[in-house]
């Protein structure tokens, strides 16, 4: 799900940078300093997580986790994912440094986009919100992958293929984090219900 430095021409990657920045300023200036334990206990996962990853031409797939960390983090998980994507370039060349604000755009907008997915009216039974756990882990990735796909297309016509295989390699993974996210959250609603900020039902 990273795209890699030298893919994407260098406007592309300026705008991003800004609108990661501007997102994940935003984001920080609404978290409780409160929640930054917690902030960097899913950092750490979604850091771990995505450096399993299958190459994939200009990307790469692997798990993501943006969907589990819309679901506890909330507005938190864009500079999450932000910080955990500058310590993959830095430290392990993975994904690129020109590409972190597309890459951070990439998986963290469609966290965010989870995270009120899951957290709508999130007092509701165990069932629906298994239901919403689930939706909240695969649209997260599917998201993602048409993203990633987009921006390759904007790089040019030559990317075409690796866009549509970028989506449909994407399916099982989206498949497996729903059912991942809906196990997790079921276990932290049993361990830890205040970690998801929501209440028993």
């Amino acid at each position: 799900m990273h795209i890699s430095d030298g893919v994407l021409p260098g406007s592309v990657c300026i705008v991003s940078a800004a609108a990661a920045v501007a997102i994940a300023a935003a984001s920080l200036k609404k978290t409780d300093t409160a929640e930054i334990p917690k902030v960097a206990v899913m950092t750490a996962a979604f850091f771990v997580a995505s450096l399993i990853h299958v190459k994939i031409g200009p990307t790469s797939s692997h798990l993501v986790l943006n969907g589990l960390l819309g679901a506890v983090l909330g507005i938190a998980a864009f500079p999450s994912i932000l910080a955990a994507l500058v310590f993959q370039a830095i430290m392990f060349q993975h994904g690129g440094i020109t590409t972190l604000g597309v890459n951070a755009l990439t998986m963290g907008i469609p966290a965010l986009i989870s995270g009120l997915i899951f957290r709508y009216r999130s007092s509701t039974g165990t069932a629906v919100r298994g239901v919403r756990a689930f939706i909240s882990g695969f649209i997260a990735v599917m998201l993602s992958a048409a993203g990633v796909a987009l921006y390759l297309l904007s790089a040019g016509k030559e990317f075409y293929s690796t866009a549509k295989l970028v989506m449909y390699m994407n399916i099982p993974i989206a498949i497996i984090e729903g059912i991942a996210t809906v196990f997790i959250v079921s276990f932290l609603m049993k361990v830890k219900p205040d970690l998801l900020s929501i209440r028993k039902s």
